[in-house]
């Protein structure tokens, strides 16, 4: 199936990294390559009115100019393998594009593989993309009935493992701590009595307990399973932890003035993209009656923003999934 993936925030998120020629960047989560095919357009310095979302290759091929000699290059990364065969597809054009299925908290091991010390940039486009959650079979959604997955590297615990081994107590703080469900012990309680009669191992299965154990005030305003379901696919992906080791290494490969930008989906992963930016931003650290500064402690980046971006009206009408994205950007000093 054709991995079809609308990039969120697309002009913003390539610009803010302020792409120029012979520059290095890495997409950390290509996805089908959509800010991917932007960022190696802008590299191989084509006509402005070539489409970044240009589907039509012939008409891509017409648009570049494949003799003239680019020293930049492009990076991308995904855990997800059908992800790096789709973006492989869409890249084929650029010579200066290396697509490699890795999850980007190694983004080191990837760039140094390359014989690469320092890049100008890096792009993190966090979360599931469409095409996971349109194909039924990843277990991803709550709207079509389908094996409990959610791997996306297809490798390691799947959700039905995790809903039907780990005890209560660990399935409501997974759902407290990845998603703040209000209802997690409930919902909890549900999943561990529903599994003692038959083992649940369908996303239908899973949405319909999570359904009858929350108030039916609840299920009015939006899916009861939104929550559970992304707390699930976080545990199942180690998103989190992926997230804070990522953002390390993404800034210690940054040359000096380079950047490093995150699209956000929810707010504990923007906290952590907040709080982390915010500690690199942040000098002296003495306490205000010193009379002179001790600790030597300087800023090591800049906020592009002050406050994140956000989707414009148009986009959020024509991408509901865009509705809740915030991008961040960090300047390397």
């Amino acid at each position: 199936m054709e991995f079809n993936h609308k990039p969120v925030m697309l002009y913003e998120a390539v610009e803010s990294l302020n792409i120029k020629p012979g520059g290095i960047y890495v997409d950390a989560t290509a996805g089908g390559g959509g800010h991917s095919f932007e960022i190696a357009r802008r590299l191989h310095e084509a006509e402005p009115s070539l489409a970044a979302d240009t589907s039509d290759k012939s008409d891509a091929a017409d648009s570049l100019d494949k003799k003239n000699v680019h020293t930049g290059k492009l990076i991308c990364l995904d855990r997800d393998p059908d992800a790096v065969q789709a973006a492989r597809k869409r890249l084929e054009l650029f010579s200066n594009v290396t697509v490699v299925n890795i999850n980007y908290s190694q983004i080191d091991k990837a760039v140094k593989q390359l014989n690469i010390d320092k890049v100008d940039g890096v792009l993190m486009d966090l979360g599931v993309s469409s095409f996971q959650l349109d194909e039924a079979e990843r277990g991803f959604s709550y709207h079509a009935d389908a094996p409990l997955d959610m791997r996306m590297d297809k490798q390691g615990k799947s959700a039905a493992d995790i809903v039907n081994n780990c005890n209560e107590q660990e399935i409501a703080d997974m759902l407290y701590k990845y998603a703040d469900e209000k209802y997690g012990r409930r919902i909890a309680s549900a999943i561990v009595k529903a599994r003692q009669e038959m083992k649940i191992e369908t996303t239908g299965q899973l949405s319909n307990i999570i359904s009858s154990a929350v108030p039916a005030a609840y299920r009015k305003n939006h899916h009861p399973a939104r929550k559970t379901f992304q707390a699930i696919r976080m545990a199942v992906n180690e998103e989190l932890y992926h997230l804070e080791t990522g953002l390390a290494k993404a800034f210690e490969l940054l040359k000096s003035g380079g950047r490093l930008s995150v699209i956000t989906f929810h707010s504990i992963e923007d906290r952590i993209v907040k709080q982390y930016f915010a500690s690199l931003c942040q000098g002296c650290t003495c306490p205000k009656d010193f009379p002179v500064c001790v600790c030597k402690n300087t800023p090591k980046g800049r906020l592009l923003y002050k406050k994140p971006v956000i989707p414009t009206k148009e986009e959020t009408e024509s991408n509901n999934r865009s509705r809740s994205a915030k991008l961040r950007t960090i300047i390397k000093l």
